[in-house]
């Protein structure tokens, strides 16, 4: 007989407590504690049924075919598409395009085989009516209204799915669990089933996210944990780009990303990413920067501007659109105490063009000169890259994937790059001119 049994779960973080509690003492949030009743079932399973270990040499190397996502840029980014069995997680903000890119990857792959498309934010109606303007009209896909994760998975195996989409896991729900959907055990069972049945008939998983109010996935972090891979969209939500990052990738490189333009049928990838965010910038522009940004294996060029101002209030500002904040902050202290370049009582904007979110500190040396530039008002050198990390002691540090850097920056038309000089050494051939700088002061000497 099955045994109720109740325990509290905050809905931010996944904390349980034995009794309510107004505040979770994990993450800090306020009411967001709530009952959950589990029903736990006593299963009678002997050792003779599970599986026996194998050797690894023994093991048959599976070559797995890929499918592709009608996106060329997007299958790159995965490591050449998907892989049967894959589950893929989709997350961003409100609006920014998940469920279009999701109808029309499931337009594309519904060429080959039935594709269920499983909606528990829209209605049916509200899926046709975008897919006619998309003009996606195949008749193998699929579209159904259900929340319940036994009967979606039970329609897969009845159409013999070639591939599954859930929008969104936080409205599905179990009836393994009596809590709301949504909830952490919701979400955390409903994933386990789905990943479980993807497995076992090698069936390819798209599984849309919320995020919260930091940006962060909703709900548990074990649901990143479950999935194979992690895909994030990020730009504003009212512009016409979009960057979908590859956060993680269980069969291919982490870091990658695919460039998107919102148009009125849908989505359509950028396939030269660098150009299409160098296209406006102008030539001897004060304050700005060409920098090779990658994560991945694949770089993209960006533009890097900063602008610097005698400030206005007490407090001078420190605002950023694509950098963080307080990378920044070490930046200007470096710049102070090493290259006398006071910005004390002005305001720094930095702002990384096309709404991509830069993480790796390869940036630092491209921040600082383009902060220089502002500050002394004058233009960096033509024709001029730049790249490295800064230490506090005002030092330029190696960084990674410098060579593949340098090929696409040769790519288009970049004639020299003011790299660290310590990273010279690593490249075997290159026909740009490389300035190699092991402080901020020549950096600053050669740009400006």
């Amino acid at each position: 007989m099955a045994k109720e049994k109740t325990t509290f779960v905050c809905q931010n973080c996944g904390q349980t407590y034995v009794k309510w509690v107004g505040r979770c003492s994990a993450c800090g949030e306020w009411n967001s504690v709530v009952e959950e009743k589990l029903i736990a079932v006593e299963k009678n399973t002997t050792l003779s049924s599970f599986e026996k270990p194998i050797k690894l040499i023994d093991i048959e190397q599976e070559f797995l075919d890929r499918i592709s996502t009608g996106y060329k840029t997007l299958d790159i980014a995965l490591g050449g598409g998907i892989v049967k069995g894959q589950v893929i997680l989709l997350s961003g903000e409100p609006g920014i395009g998940k469920s279009t890119l999701l109808l029309k990857i499931a337009d594309f792959i519904s060429k080959d085989g039935a594709v269920i498309y499983a909606s528990g934010e829209e209605s049916s109606s509200q899926i046709s009516i975008r897919a006619s303007r998309m003009g996606v009209s195949s008749s193998n896909l699929f579209i159904l209204n259900s929340t319940n994760i036994e009967h979606i998975i039970s329609c897969a195996k009845e159409y013999n799915a070639k591939a599954l989409i859930v929008d969104s896991i936080q409205t599905m729900y179990t009836n393994a669990i009596e809590s709301s959907p949504g909830s952490v055990a919701q979400v955390r069972e409903s994933t386990f089933k789905l990943v479980d049945f993807c497995k076992t008939t090698n069936t390819p998983c798209f599984i849309v996210g919320h995020i919260n109010k930091e940006g962060m996935i909703a709900g548990p972090k074990v649901l990143e944990h479950m999935v194979d891979s992690v895909c994030q969209f990020e730009g504003e939500r009212f512009h016409l780009y979009r960057v979908l990052m590859i956060l993680k990738n269980r069969y291919g490189a982490t870091g990658e990303m695919a460039v998107f333009k919102m148009e009125d049928r849908g989505l359509v990838e950028v396939l030269e990413p660098s150009l299409f965010f160098l296209s406006e910038r102008k030539e001897d522009a004060i304050g700005s920067v060409i920098f090779p940004h990658t994560e991945g294996t694949k770089p993209i060029l960006v533009e890097i501007q900063a602008l610097v101002l005698k400030a206005l209030y007490t407090t001078p500002q420190r605002k950023t659109q694509g950098f963080d904040v307080n990378r920044l902050a070490i930046v200007l202290g470096v710049l102070e105490k090493e290259a006398r370049i006071f910005t004390r009582d002005s305001d720094v904007y930095v702002n990384v063009v096309g709404g991509i979110e830069i993480r790796e500190p390869a940036c630092d040396l491209a921040i600082a000169i383009a902060i220089a530039s502002s500050k002394k008002e004058k233009p960096i050198l033509k024709d001029v890259a730049i790249f490295g990390e800064i230490g506090l002691g005002g030092e330029i540090r190696a960084v990674h994937h410098v060579e593949p850097r340098l090929k696409e920056l040769e790519r288009f038309g970049i004639k020299r790059v003011i790299l660290p000089k310590s990273s010279i050494k690593d490249i075997n051939h290159s026909n740009l001119e490389l300035l190699g700088v092991s402080h901020i002061l020549e950096a600053i000497e050669l740009a400006i």
